[in-house]
């Protein structure tokens, strides 16, 4: 949520280009080896990030590079995944849970020395809310009054969010309605400050592309600085010694690489890697097997889809989504080609997200979607146009899309065509709405099924479907600022089932995460929402 590992044998010595390693015929010392003696982690990402601002991105990949230079108000334990503080060392919630009053811990800096101010904080809110940034997540900062008005553009004033700065040292925070899982929202990079002198230094408040981000001009809070970014090579991290708690950090530095999956498992086994992003299908078996230690299989609360672009005939007709959608059989994906322990979703919310569990249903039933595409005018797949089915390069998103694509076949008689793109390439084509069917996947950012559900908002900045119901939205925005846990759900399940009878997304199945992870990694704990702060981790012998 890519990828260059090229192999090549010249004079009997192999050469990992993307590393950056020569190994030469004599035995070199590996990046695990040289890692854990120096406190240095080697992470393997997956993709070339496609940006490192808070405000913009929107991928797991993103977050997981961006968790090393930023920190929020709070924060969440290595370990246990509870909310503890950050930039705000204590904060005080009203009797009604609409005002949050948070206390700046003192010893909180920017990494150029500047001090963590409760006015930072009020510049980063008004950045990512102002329409001209168009940032795609705003919307999770709408629990807080006057935000959503604002981000829309039916005013200009800011002084209408509730946001204030009594002091330097002091945020308040006032919601339009009660929020239980506000003070977890608060550990999502939109949330995450930016260095007000910084940002204004490379351009204006509001600037998409602008040299901030950039090694030697990226300012964070966070316990590491950006040393190095070398596009497709690595992006290195080093131990910021401004950090607010700078004791509480064991390792030196961080490499992130980003190499594409099947590369990734090389390199680990080289030990050129201490973590992988993922382990490829098609090895998993043999991890089992051979280093069942070494892999790490976790639930994790995200859920792998398919997004239809509903705007395009014949996906904008209800009968062909259906038809896709009931064809697919999801036992045989997770059982015999996925294998990690994936769960066939049949719903798009994964199971017991914050307690809610849908009671809506898509069925498993071929004949019924031979026969409503026949409805639609395709009997037999006959006169069915060829479409694209759009995924980010991958391995294993390229096996599932061939599964996919032969069901299909055999059950609907319809043709379809695969088509891959590069991680920041998919990302402009997705926003763009160009594709017909793309592949997704959604991880929860808290846990609670609003995050899920409010992905198919009509206005949601990651709904790129083409699809809404305003019914649908009425819906989430009542859950909203539904204080009463029971009402809230019941309100989801109503949702959910308008979302699964108009089809414009295809779950296929609930996550779990697949890693690699060297032995001496310590402090790599499973998370479902796929969270691990680097404080809280060390390299062993």
């Amino acid at each position: 949520m890519v990828y260059l590992l090229t192999q090549r044998l010249q004079t009997g010595c192999l050469i990992l280009l993307a590393l950056g390693l020569f190994a030469g015929c004599a035995k070199q010392q590996s990046n695990v080896e040289r890692g854990n003696a120096n406190q240095e982690l080697y992470i393997g990402i997956g993709a070339e990030p496609s940006g490192l601002d808070p405000h913009l991105t929107t991928g797991m990949t993103e977050f997981s590079v961006m968790l090393a230079f930023l920190e929020g108000l709070t924060t969440v334990n290595a370990e246990t995944m509870e909310i503890q503080a950050g930039v705000a060392k204590s904060w005080d919630i009203s009797e009604d849970g609409l005002t949050y009053t948070f206390y700046f811990d003192p010893e909180a800096r920017w990494s150029n020395g500047d001090t963590v101010t409760a006015e930072d904080f009020l510049f980063s809110i008004e950045r990512i809310l102002t329409p001209a940034l168009g940032a795609p997540y705003a919307y999770m900062l709408y629990p807080m009054r006057g935000a959503e008005a604002f981000n829309k553009g039916e005013t200009d004033d800011f002084s209408t969010v509730g946001a204030s700065a009594p002091d330097s040292s002091k945020l308040v925070i006032e919601l339009g309605a009660p929020t239980p899982y506000f003070l977890s929202l608060l550990t999502h990079n939109t949330w995450w400050p930016v260095h007000p002198p910084t940002i204004l230094k490379h351009g204006c408040m509001t600037d998409r592309i602008s040299k901030w981000t950039r090694p030697g001009n990226y300012v964070g809070n966070g316990p590491f600085n950006l040393k190095q970014w070398r596009l497709n090579n690595s992006i290195i991290a080093e131990k910021n010694p401004l950090y607010r708690d700078p004791e509480g950090v064991t390792l030196n530095a961080i490499h992130f690489l980003p190499i594409e999956i099947d590369g990734e498992e090389r390199a680990f086994r080289a030990d050129q890697l201490h973590i992988t992003s993922t382990v490829p299908i098609h090895r998993l078996d043999w991890y089992r097997d051979n280093h069942p230690k070494n892999l790490r299989l976790d639930t994790s609360l995200g859920v792998y889809y398919y997004m239809l672009n509903t705007t395009r005939p014949p996906l904008d007709d209800l009968r062909v989504r259906k038809a896709l959608a009931y064809s697919i059989n999801r036992d045989e994906l997770t059982e015999h080609v996925l294998k990690a322990g994936q769960k066939p979703a049949y719903h798009f919310t994964p199971p017991n997200a914050g307690g809610y569990n849908a009671r809506a249903r898509l069925p498993y039933d071929p004949e019924l979607a031979r026969q409503l595409l026949a409805e639609a005018g395709y009997p037999d797949g006959k006169g069915f146009p060829t479409f694209e089915l759009l995924f980010n390069t991958s391995e294993a998103h390229h096996t599932i899309a061939v599964t996919i694509q032969q069901m299909w076949k055999k059950e609907l008689g319809i043709d379809i065509s695969l088509y891959n793109q590069e991680w920041k390439v998919y990302l402009s084509t997705r926003e763009a709405g160009n594709f017909d069917i793309l592949r997704a996947a959604w991880f929860g950012d808290y846990d609670d099924a609003y995050t899920f559900l409010s992905l198919a908002e009509t206005d949601n900045g990651n709904n790129h479907s083409g699809w809404g119901n305003a019914d649908y939205d009425a819906l989430l925005e009542q859950a909203a600022v539904t204080a009463d846990p029971e009402a809230r759900k019941e309100l989801f399940q109503q949702a959910e089932t308008i979302l699964i009878e108009e089809m414009p997304v295809i779950p296929l199945y609930f996550y779990v995460t697949s890693t690699l992870i060297d032995e001496s990694v310590q402090g790599w704990h499973p998370s479902i929402l796929d969270t691990h702060p680097y404080q809280g981790i060390k390299l062993g012998e």
